[in-house]
């Protein structure tokens, strides 16, 4: 089911005066996109795109004073689509008497603001972009490691709970523990946080809830963090084939998005927190184009060459 935001709460969250069109507040925000039409106000509404709020500042607003009121009526009568949500003005300019008539007709709310129109418009777009973000709850843990949003998932009771705390301890941050949720903004970046009710806190079994930041302070959480890597821990399965040199790249899909996935398999005696720290430097090495499993293979392939042509 699609997001959406009502159009009462663009107002009430940037404390917007309401000019016209009052009974427009319930209607519905469907796209993050702000619009400020200028060639609409000269008349050319051929691709104009009505499902947006749209914007008017000072330099529509000024040449539309400009012409007739026969004019304005008829442009004003085309702004207010159907579908469109609400329109907004900016630097507490006055609304045109056209524009609250087609309105009040079109059931369309037109709001003002005191804001300087970039400014709002930037503000706006952000708060849209955060409403109306695709979002998903994944079970797993998400740590800040050197600067690398990692998402450790993996079976119930595997151990991502204490190989987070270890982490904490080793000076990382957490970010959320057990319900971790996510959201993709519109250039297919992922973020994670926690639910408000367990912020800051961990599930040690044995031990019960933990709250990380009064144990360890501030500077060991954080409320947000893009994910950039999965680290998925699973039992040690004896018949199984593991990648030993780190060629091989996974991915797993997260929304709509694609992330790099590590596969660490757990047996007693290993350190999850030092590979898990490993594998956030290696990732940042690769970043940088660094690859030490693809060095390590041009050079026994390299060394392969010479001794065959010596034997030769």
């Amino acid at each position: 089911m699609a997001k959406k935001v009502k159009v009462s709460e663009l107002v009430q969250h940037f404390s917007m005066e309401i000019v016209s069109g009052e009974d427009g507040l319930k209607r519905s925000i469907l796209v993050d996109d702000l619009y400020r039409p200028g060639l609409e106000m000269a008349g050319y509404f051929d691709y104009h795109p009505h499902e947006r709020v749209q914007l008017l500042g000072k330099t529509e607003l000024t040449f539309i004073s400009t012409l007739t009121s026969e004019e304005r009526r008829c442009r004003f009568e085309q702004l207010c689509h159907e579908n469109t949500p609400c329109i907004i003005l900016t630097r507490g300019l006055d609304a045109p008497d056209e524009l609250v008539e087609y309105s009040n007709k079109a059931q369309i709310a037109v709001l003002r603001s005191n804001v300087a129109t970039t400014i709002l418009q930037s503000r706006i777009t952000d708060f849209l972009e955060k409403k109306l973000a695709p979002t998903a709850t994944i079970h797993g843990v998400l740590v800040d490691v050197y600067g690398v949003g990692m998402l450790i998932t993996g079976g119930s009771g595997i151990g991502k709970s204490e190989t987070a705390l270890e982490l904490v301890k080793r000076g990382h941050r957490l970010v959320a523990d057990d319900a971790v949720e996510i959201r993709q903004t519109s250039d297919g970046q992922l973020f994670g946080s926690a639910p408000e009710l367990i912020r800051h806190l961990l599930e040690i079994r044995g031990l019960g809830i933990i709250n990380v930041m009064t144990l360890f302070g501030a500077g060991a959480v954080r409320t947000s963090k893009r994910i950039t890597l999965v680290i998925k821990l699973e039992n040690w399965q004896q018949d199984k084939q593991y990648d030993r040199l780190g060629l091989d790249e996974e991915k797993t899909r997260i929304i709509d998005t694609d992330v790099p996935l590590v596969t660490v398999p757990v047996r007693p005696g290993r350190n999850l927190a030092v590979i898990i720290e490993v594998a956030a430097m290696n990732f940042r090495l690769k970043r940088m184009g660094y690859n030490a499993a693809l060095q390590f293979t041009n050079k026994l392939t390299e060394t392969i060459a010479e001794d065959t042509d010596d034997f030769d």
